[in-house]
């Protein structure tokens, strides 16, 4: 399993990467585990605000269906346009093809609540 030690984890299973004002969000490589094979991904959000721990869209595997939440607040820029021909993209390569959304970030120390690779791991007992 991949855990990438540049980025920040959430405890609901989000991944984010910050560079500059603009952040990348996906789910882990242990949420699209859990999850099973992912068939369709949908995000309708993009020129939203949204609070931190607020639902922008929702993934849905063949045995379930997960809210996707906000690391941090912000506005959803981009859409991962891939995801809609490909959900499978985010089992193969979730930290990569298939991150979810971009989003401008409105209040970075937001982040200092969010959980390094080291306690991602600790959390998920890895």
């Amino acid at each position: 399993m991949n855990f990438p030690e540049n980025l920040k984890y959430t405890k609901e299973h989000e991944w984010i990467s910050v560079e500059g004002d603009v952040a990348t969000v996906g789910i882990t490589d242990f949420a699209q585990g859990e999850l099973g094979d992912i068939v369709f991904v949908e995000i309708e959000t993009k020129g939203q605000t949204l609070a931190k721990d607020a639902t922008f869209g929702t993934v849905e595997a063949v045995k379930t269906v997960s809210d996707l939440f906000m690391p941090i607040s912000g506005e959803i820029l981009d859409v991962n346009a891939g995801l809609e021909s490909q959900p499978e993209l985010v089992n193969q390569d979730p930290y990569n093809g298939g991150w979810m959304v971009k989003i401008k970030v409105s209040n970075s120390a937001e982040l200092n609540d969010l959980l390094d690779v080291t306690a991602y791991k600790a959390l998920i007992g890895h």
